[in-house]
């Protein structure tokens, strides 16, 4: 294999497919970028199993066709290291050479041949949704996905397709996320799509994109690039059941305001009290080292009385980070009950910290 390819060209789709290697076992395939050209289309892919992305590049030049792999993580670095010029890509011998004028490195290669194959769309269901919507979907409930929970549906976002919407919910236990995307649908059905995945669509999702799914996988194909993920089997909890039916007191609140409170106590404490009185909000700091971080703002809460909530500073943070409009509102019940954080589309329901 013989190519000369442009180096920025080269560096973002390296830098794009490097997430999706294999890290820890360096000896695998996996931790390699595969690499083929063939027919005058350069292919670059990388995969760990679970996830994969791989580019299709019609405007390099291919010198002679073949294959090679080489480890992802060398190869971007050397790539970063070389000039805003043409790279060549050289297979021989068993080693793949980078070359850029008087620059070459030398990469040892494994069998391409070993180099798992992506799944195809045959036998899929098409999924009609507008793909950019989706990727701003689940950007908005990422931060409520847990990460490393032994009940593995609850590291990944719900997609629960219903009758002309879809509900797209996240959990780590103690809070609950739910974006309800109007969209026309064909049928109801849910899948359940890794964390991992998410943060990789957030990159992806922009352009006009075809997505193909069964009970596994998930594909995503545009005309320069290919994305699957393994889906997460298993029964997501009855979100449906934690959002209160009924709210006894509501609050409309200016996004900016609490964000400067919330950041004044962050200061001392990742967790606070806030106290809702007819004309103020104080935010105080929830800590045993006998330090205090206090701050209070004048504020027409139209409430006839105090009301208080615990609160783990990042939980409410992470809302007010994810929604557009400058006000937002806040249900209450109780003390000990959770409360609802909601703006259009997006609603949080939150467990409170236990205040002694």
């Amino acid at each position: 294999m013989k190519v000369t390819i442009n180096k920025n060209v080269l560096e973002s789709i390296v830098t794009n497919t490097n997430p999706y290697l294999e890290k820890r076992d360096l000896s695998a395939i996996t931790s390699h970028i595969y690499i083929s050209a063939k027919d005058g289309v350069l292919n670059i892919r990388a995969t760990d199993h679970e996830i994969g992305l791989a580019y299709k590049l019609s405007n390099a030049k291919i010198i002679d066709e073949g294959y090679a792999t080489a480890n992802g993580k060398k190869l971007l670095d050397i790539i970063r290291s070389l000039k805003d010029e043409d790279v060549m890509l050289e297979s021989l011998n068993n080693y793949l050479y980078v070359k850029q004028k008087n620059s070459k490195y030398k990469l040892p290669m494994y069998k391409f041949e070993d180099f798992p194959s992506f799944p195809t769309i045959e036998g899929k269901a098409k999924f009609d949704i507008d793909a950019v919507m989706l990727g701003r979907s689940l950007k908005k409930i990422l931060p409520s996905i847990d990460s490393n929970n032994p009940k593995f549906e609850l590291n990944g976002a719900l997609l629960d397709i219903k009758e002309n919407f879809i509900n797209i919910v996240g959990t780590d236990t103690k809070r609950l996320s739910v974006f309800k995307f109007e969209t026309p649908t064909e049928r109801e059905f849910s899948i359940i799509i890794p964390k991992k995945a998410i943060s990789e669509i957030q990159k992806l999702f922009f352009d006009k994109i075809e997505i193909y799914y069964d009970e596994n996988i998930l594909i995503a194909q545009s005309s320069n690039f290919e994305f699957f993920t393994k889906l997460i089997n298993g029964k997501f909890p009855d979100y449906e059941r934690v959002v209160p039916k009924e709210i006894k007191k509501r609050i409309i609140l200016n996004r900016d305001k609490m964000v400067d409170g919330i950041k004044t106590i962050s200061m001392l404490s990742d967790t606070m009290k806030i106290t809702f009185a007819p004309e103020s909000i104080t935010f105080e700091s929830i800590i045993e080292d006998n330090s205090e971080a206090k701050t209070t703002i004048e504020y027409n809460t139209g409430l006839d009385e105090q009301i208080y909530i615990g609160i783990k500073n990042r939980y409410l943070l992470d809302f007010l980070q994810s929604i557009e409009d400058n006000e937002f509102e806040l249900g209450f019940n109780d003390i000990n009950l959770a409360f609802v954080v909601s703006s259009k589309e997006l609603k949080t329901v939150v467990m409170p910290i236990t205040i002694k």
